[in-house]
């Protein structure tokens, strides 16, 4: 068997929240970083555990509020 070490506990787990396309806002950061790595990347949906549409919502917020300047396109720091 393999050991799931890792991501799994940064990241939120299925239930914690319900998303929708008001919860999901560019301005809302502090929901934004739980889906972003330490460099900046989006994560998966294996690791992220959220429906096809919900990730659609999540990839859209996170490069909008990019583009406003409010998360980093990349982390150099990490």
């Amino acid at each position: 068997m393999k050991n799931n070490k890792g991501l799994r506990l940064l990241i939120p787990q299925p239930g914690d929240s319900q998303l929708t396309p008001t919860t999901v806002d560019y301005k809302n950061i502090i929901l934004l970083r739980q889906y972003i790595s330490a460099e900046g990347k989006i994560f998966p949906r294996r690791i992220t555990r959220l429906t096809a549409k919900e990730q659609r919502w999540v990839a859209r917020a996170i490069k909008q509020a990019r583009i406003m300047g409010l998360l980093p396109f990349v982390n150099k720091r990490a």
